[in-house]
């Protein structure tokens, strides 16, 4: 009968019962991608990711899964998978900082854990260096406001542009008026349909992820930068509670765009809250590393809470 640990951790929190839930497998060499996509299903949770002996010359290899599919790429998936495989004691600790690099379906992609006193504080993820894609019309934009339930001059009158942008997953970013036009937006009131033509049509790429962030800069937490909702219809998320892929490519945005350009000693530092409407609120940490012209390397870092430990078996 096969056997396999699971671990279920809440990523991008310091509370349980906060951020973005994750089960990790850590031992997971012998499943078949057929069998990983099955137990993904079965988790039920946004994301599911197996650790594995790399062929690349990585620490790890690490696959990650949705309930309907494989993902290449994405946040809380390698930051709760790297903290978690430190918790274990998979990882030598060296402090203040210990260099990971997980083989992904991206490549091999390091991130840096901080340690205080024998544990993993933070974990900061890099990311690939930005690009700009498509940015919309007017009719797509007054389009894709009927597709969230809003007024088009909530997007229209912050005089910034919708965008696809990635740094490792496109994501389409739309910026919103004010903080209450933000907690207005309901996955109830929304049409997929509509969202998922939108993002296809500016990002027509075979992986396009219909992915959806909405953002201001009017918070809830005085000491956040950034309010940040992610809404996935197309990949079954109604909507995801902290999206480390999509932050970090926001922080691409914001620069850009003269929104945060205020660089010290070479680094642009922002603290993004997401997940509040959810009931799971959820902080990371955005480090810009560059300047005004060239943006050299961006980091998503955050916490993660340890929830619940069992074994899958059949």
């Amino acid at each position: 009968m096969p056997q396999y640990d699971f671990y279920h951790i809440d990523v991008f929190t310091d509370t349980p019962f906060g951020g973005n839930p994750l089960a990790v497998i850590p031992d997971a060499d012998g499943l078949t991608t057929e069998q990983m996509q099955a137990i993904a299903q079965e988790t039920n949770l946004s994301e599911t990711t197996f650790v594995m002996q790399s062929t690349t010359g990585a620490d790890f290899k690490v696959r990650i899964f949705t309930p309907a599919q494989e993902m290449r790429f994405a946040g809380h998936p390698v930051v709760g998978t790297h903290w978690l495989l430190a918790h274990l004691g998979l990882v030598k600790l060296i402090e203040p900082v210990t260099t990971v690099t997980f083989e992904l379906a991206v490549g091999n992609r390091s991130a840096k854990l901080h340690v205080e006193n024998g544990k993993v504080r933070h974990v900061w993820m890099d990311h690939q260096r930005p690009q700009f894609f498509a940015t919309a019309t007017e009719e797509q934009i007054t389009r894709l406001a009927k597709g969230l339930g809003i007024n088009p001059r909530v997007i229209l009158d912050t005089g910034l542009p919708v965008q696809v942008v990635s740094t490792g997953v496109r994501q389409l970013f739309v910026p919103i008026k004010s903080l209450a036009n933000m907690r207005a937006l309901s996955p109830k009131n929304q049409e997929p349909a509509v969202l998922n033509a939108i993002c296809k049509e500016l990002d027509p790429a075979e992986n396009c992820t219909y992915c959806v962030t909405t953002f201001c800069t009017e918070t809830v937490n005085p000491n956040a930068d950034v309010h940040v909702r992610m809404f996935a219809h197309g990949l079954n998320i109604p909507e995801d509670p902290a999206t480390g892929s999509a932050n970090g490519a926001l922080g691409a945005y914001l620069v850009n765009y003269g929104v945060y350009s205020d660089f010290v000693d070479g680094k642009i530092n922002l603290t993004s809250e997401q997940g509040i409407e959810m009931g799971r609120p959820s902080t990371m940490y955005i480090e810009i590393v560059g300047n005004k012209k060239q943006i050299e390397l961006i980091r998503v870092g955050g916490s993660v809470v340890p929830l619940i430990h069992g074994k899958i078996e059949w």
